[in-house]
C-alpha cells in the first residue's frame, strides 16, 4: 500500500513536463479553420463519438429532463431591473426557448401569480427575420426608460447587432439608432445621443479585435458627421465611453482608454467635447460618480496630496463635473490581507459596497455628510454571497440576491441607510434537502508555503476513507473571485448521489485583492497550478478522496488551469472537465481575442514571458501513452465562441488521440463563450458533464 502523504511529497516537485515542441511543427494548426468542411467533418466525428458514449448512457435522458424541469420551474426567481416604474425580466420557457423580454409592476411582481406583459419576443423575431437570434442585453435609457438599445447575438457569439427599441410601442424605432454586427461598445449619453465605440470595419479595431475609437452620435445624424472623440493606436487594447448621472447635478462623461487589459487612462469629456486626462494611476478602476466624487478602486499604491493610498483601497476623489479639477480624497475602505472590494452601487443618497471577507460577502454602506462619506450600519447577512441585482434610478433602494452553498437564493429589496428591514421578494425553491450536508473551509499549503483556502461541501457523515467521489473546481485568473454560490442542480445530481464538491480559491483570482491576483500574473502563472495541485493533494491527505475518485473542472481560464494540471499531474485525477479552454499558450494571441490578454498571461515573443508560457502550455506538454497514461478528459467548446477560439480544445484532443491518450470532445454549434443559448441545450450540456463524472468517478 502506498503511503499517500509520502507519495504526494515525493512526486510534488517532479510535475510531468516535457520540452515544448517548436510552434512550426504544429501538425494540428489546420483545426483553427472555422469554415473548412474537412475540419467540421472531423468535429462532427468527435461529437458523434462523445454522444455515443455519454448521451447513450441510460442516465442521460433522465438527467436532461430533470435539469430542464428545474430551469423551467415557475418558482424560480424572475430577476428584474426596474425602469420607469416597470420591472423588466428576460424569461425562457418551453413555449419561448429563445426567450421573451417582459414587464410588470412591483405590485404585480408581489402578487401570487404575477401578470407579465411581453414587450419583445425573441422567438418571433428570429422566425420573422430568419436569423438565429439570442438576446445578449437590453440597455435602457435612464432618462427615457421606455427607449432601449437591444443587443442581439447570432448563435450566442460576443459579436452583436444593436438596435433602438420602443418598449411602449413594442417595435424597433424607425430611423432610430442601429449598428451592424460587431464587438462594438454602445451606451446612452442622453435620449438623443449615444457614445459609440465601433468595431465593424477592420480599420476601427485594435490588434486585439476591439474598438479603438470613441464617437458621439446624435439622433438623426449620419455616421460620417458624428464627432470622433479619441482614436487609439492599433497596438492598444480597446476604448469605452459612457455617462455617469449624479442625481440632479451635472453628469460626468468619461472615456476609458485601455492600453492593455490592466493599464488604462481615463479622460473627462466636457460640454464642448474636449478631453482632459484624469491624473490617476494607470492601474485603477472608476466604479461610480456620486455627489461630486469619483469612486475609485486602486490596483496599485497611489500617493495623492501627500497621502499614500494602498493598493486594493476604495477612495472617494472630489472631481468637478465641468472642469475635471480634483479636490480632497477620502479612503472609504482599506482592505486587510484577507479582504477585497468587489462591487459598488451609488444610490440617490448613499453608497453600497460589497466587500469580500475571508471569501464571503459583506455589505458596507455609506452616506454623505458635510463633504465626506460616513459609514452606516446595515442588517445584511455575512456568511454567503451577496450580489447586486438592481438599483432603481433616483432612489436609495437596493435589490440584492443572497445565497450560499446550501441556501437557495433569495431576492431582497432594501432601502440603505434606513431602519427598515430587508423585504424578501422571492425565495428560490430548494433543489435538494440540505440538512445532511455541510460546507467547511480548509487550507492547503502550496509549493511556496502559501496557505490556500478552499471549501468542501458534502455529507456531514462521510467516512474519511479516501473514497468520496469529489469534484474540485477552480479558476485562478483575471482577479475574479470564486464565491460560495448555491449548488442547485449540482447539489441534487451530485451531492445526493454521495459526491463532494470542492471550490479552490487559488492565486490569480480576486479573493484577496491585487496582490493575490498578481502572484500568478504572466511568468508566474505556474503559481495557480501549484495552488490547485496543493488543494488536490490536501484532499487526498485528509482522507476525503483518492486519485481514482477525484475529478477537476474549470472553464475558460479555468480550462487552462485543469488542462495544465492534466498534463502535469495526471496521477492525481481520474476525471478532467475542460470547458471553452485556452490550451495553446504559444499561439493564443493569434486566436480571436487572445491578444487582449497579454497583461494576464504574457507575450510568447518576450524572452522571459515566452519561456514561462512554453514551460507550461498544456498543448505542448502532452506525453505519449507509452510514457504516462492520462485520465480520459472531456473537452467542450463552441463553434460560435469568438472570445476563446474552439481550436484550443480541438487541437488538444487531436494531439491526445495521436499520442494514444483517451479524450472526448463536444463542440456545440451555438452558445458562444458564455453559453448564451436555449435551455434545452444548456440542460444537455450539464447532463453530459454529469454522466461523464458518474462514469469516471462513481461507477
Amino acid at each position: 500500500m502506498i503511503n499517500l502523504p509520502h507519495f504526494i511529497a515525493h512526486n510534488r516537485a517532479s510535475a510531468i513536463l516535457r520540452p515544448p515542441e517548436p510552434a512550426v511543427t504544429d501538425a494540428y494548426q489546420y483545426l483553427e479553420d472555422l469554415d473548412s468542411p474537412a475540419v467540421l467533418a472531423w468535429v462532427e466525428q468527435q461529437n458523434s463519438a462523445t454522444r455515443a458514449e455519454l448521451d447513450g448512457d441510460p442516465r442521460f435522458a433522465g438527467l436532461c429532463t430533470d435539469i430542464l424541469a428545474n430551469f423551467r420551474d415557475t418558482r424560480q426567481i424572475p430577476y428584474f431591473s426596474e425602469h420607469g416604474g416597470w420591472l423588466y425580466n428576460f424569461h425562457q420557457s418551453a413555449d419561448n426557448p429563445r426567450g421573451i423580454y417582459r414587464r410588470t409592476t412591483l405590485a404585480g411582481y408581489q402578487a401570487t401569480e404575477p401578470v407579465w406583459q411581453t414587450v419583445l419576443d425573441i422567438d418571433a423575431l428570429a422566425a420573422a427575420e430568419g436569423v438565429d437570434w439570442f438576446l445578449d442585453g437590453v440597455d435602457h435609457c435612464t432618462l427615457a426608460p421606455a427607449r432601449c438599445l437591444v443587443s442581439l447575438s447570432p448563435g450566442g457569439s460576443d459579436a452583436t447587432v444593436c438596435r433602438e427599441y420602443d418598449l411602449d410601442a413594442q417595435a424597433f424605432v424607425a430611423g432610430g439608432f442601429a449598428f451592424p454586427l460587431a464587438k462594438s461598445e454602445i451606451s446612452w449619453r442622453d435620449p438623443d445621443s449615444v457614445f459609440v465605440c465601433p468595431a465593424w470595419d477592420e480599420d476601427q479595431v485594435t490588434e486585439a479585435g476591439y474598438s479603438r475609437e470613441a464617437v458621439l452620435l446624435q439622433r438623426g445624424q449620419h455616421w460620417e458627421d458624428a464627432q470622433s472623440l479619441i482614436v487609439l493606436p492599433t497596438d492598444a487594447m480597446m476604448v469605452s465611453a459612457w455617462r455617469f448621472l449624479d442625481g440632479d447635478a451635472t453628469p460626468f462623461d468619461i472615456i476609458e482608454a485601455s492600453q492593455s487589459f490592466y493599464q488604462k487612462a481615463y479622460f473627462h469629456i466636457n460640454a464642448d467635447c474636449e478631453l482632459t486626462q484624469l491624473r490617476l494611476p494607470a492601474r485603477c478602476d472608476i466604479e461610480a460618480y456620486s455627489h461630486g466624487d469619483l469612486l475609485i478602486k486602486l490596483d496599485v499604491d497611489w500617493r495623492y496630496s501627500g497621502e499614500l493610498f494602498r493598493a486594493g483601497s476604495l477612495i472617494a476623489l472630489a472631481c468637478d463635473a465641468q472642469t475635471a479639477e480634483f479636490g480632497r480624497a477620502q479612503c472609504l475602505i482599506a482592505p486587510t490581507a484577507e479582504q477585497a472590494v468587489e462591487m459598488l452601487e451609488a444610490t440617490r443618497n448613499g453608497l453600497a459596497v460589497i466587500l469580500i471577507d475571508s471569501v464571503k460577502s459583506r455589505l458596507l454602506t455609506f452616506r454623505p455628510d458635510c463633504g465626506n462619506w460616513q459609514p452606516t450600519p446595515n442588517p445584511l447577512p455575512t456568511g454567503g454571497v451577496i450580489e447586486f441585482v438592481d438599483q432603481p434610478w433616483q432612489s436609495d433602494v437596493l435589490v440584492y440576491n443572497y445565497s450560499d452553498f446550501l441556501t437557495p437564493a433569495g431576492l431582497y429589496r432594501y432601502e440603505i441607510n434606513s431602519d427598515a428591514a430587508p423585504q424578501c421578494l422571492r425565495q428560490q425553491p430548494a433543489a435538494f434537502a440540505s440538512d445532511d450536508y455541510a460546507a467547511e473551509q480548509y487550507h492547503a499549503r502550496s509549493r511556496d508555503g502559501t496557505s490556500i483556502p478552499y471549501f468542501i461541501v458534502g455529507k456531514k457523515s462521510r467516512e474519511l476513507d479516501g473514497n468520496t467521489p469529489t469534484i474540485l473546481y477552480g479558476y485562478g485568473g483575471f482577479a475574479l473571485p470564486m464565491m460560495p454560490y448555491y449548488l442547485d442542480n449540482f447539489g441534487s445530481q451530485w451531492l445526493e448521489k454521495g459526491g463532494a464538491f470542492v471550490l479552490a480559491n487559488i492565486r490569480g483570482g480576486g479573493e484577496f485583492g491585487p496582490a493575490w491576483h498578481e502572484a500568478a500574473l504572466r511568468e508566474k502563472r505556474q503559481t495557480s497550478f501549484d495552488d490547485f495541485i496543493a488543494v488536490a493533494e490536501d484532499l487526498i491527505a485528509r482522507g476525503i478522496t483518492c486519485p481514482r475518485r477525484l475529478g477537476i473542472e474549470g472553464g475558460s481560464n479555468g480550462g487552462l488551469l485543469v488542462g495544465a494540471c492534466l498534463v502535469q499531474r495526471p496521477d492525481l485525477f481520474n476525471a478532467v472537465v475542460c470547458e471553452v479552454p485556452l490550451l495553446d499558450m504559444l499561439r493564443y494571441p493569434e486566436l480571436h481575442a487572445g491578444a487582449s490578454w497579454l497583461d494576464e498571461y504574457g507575450d510568447p515573443d518576450d524572452e522571459i514571458e515566452g519561456a514561462a508560457l512554453a514551460a507550461y502550455s498544456p498543448y505542448h506538454h502532452i506525453a505519449p501513452a507509452s510514457e504516462v497514461r492520462y485520465p480520459k478528459a472531456l473537452f467542450t467548446t463552441s463553434r460560435q465562441d469568438d472570445r476563446v477560439h474552439p481550436a484550443h480544445a480541438r487541437k488538444m484532443v487531436a494531439k491526445l488521440h495521436a499520442l494514444g491518450q483517451p479524450a472526448l470532445l463536444f463542440e456545440t454549434a451555438g452558445g458562444g463563450h458564455s453559453g448564451n443559448t436555449a435551455q434545452e441545450q444548456t440542460a444537455e450540456e450539464l447532463a453530459r458533464v454529469l454522466v461523464y463524472l458518474y462514469r469516471q468517478l462513481m461507477d
